[in-house]
């Protein structure tokens, strides 16, 4: 019962997982570039580093922590749908469910940066954010190959 259900909202689980992945993607690709700017220009207290700040928050709040628990929510349901995983034969999906994992420790990093700079005790600069910047590039294309070209 549970599966015709869940075979039957297949196309709508798929686009509303492919939406929050994007959404949660952008914020992963556009946070660590406020801390690029927010490390160079205003690096200690003071109005633009309290900009920064409520832009860093908002981004993860309304954007990046919803995003992600609607990416995973629709991915469960996605990989509990009949027909979609081959649990005891394919590998993609266990290479899949590691860049994810993966993905959300960068998630969970990128809180923790915030917060330093929240209390104005960031260390470190901008050229660590801007190579931290390539990670969710990296990861989103082991995840992508993962789904669309099952090599393994």
């Amino acid at each position: 019962m549970v599966g015709a259900v869940l075979a039957t909202l297949y196309p709508w689980t798929k686009t509303l997982h492919i939406v929050a992945m994007v959404a949660w993607m952008a914020g992963l690709f556009y946070l660590p570039r406020i801390f690029v700017y927010h490390a160079e220009r205003a690096p200690g207290p003071g109005e633009l580093s309290e900009t920064f700040k409520v832009m860093e928050a908002k981004l993860m709040r309304v954007i990046m922590r919803p995003a992600m628990m609607a990416t995973w929510s629709f991915g469960i349901l996605l990989a509990a749908t009949p027909g979609v995983v081959s649990w005891g034969s394919d590998v993609w999906i266990y290479v899949k469910l590691a860049a994810v994992l993966a993905l959300s420790a960068f998630h969970d990093w990128l809180e923790r940066r915030r917060r330093d700079f929240a209390r104005d005790a960031n260390r470190l600069g901008g050229r660590t954010y801007r190579a931290m910047n390539e990670v969710p590039t990296l990861l989103l294309l082991v995840i992508v190959t993962m789904v669309v070209v099952r090599p393994f």
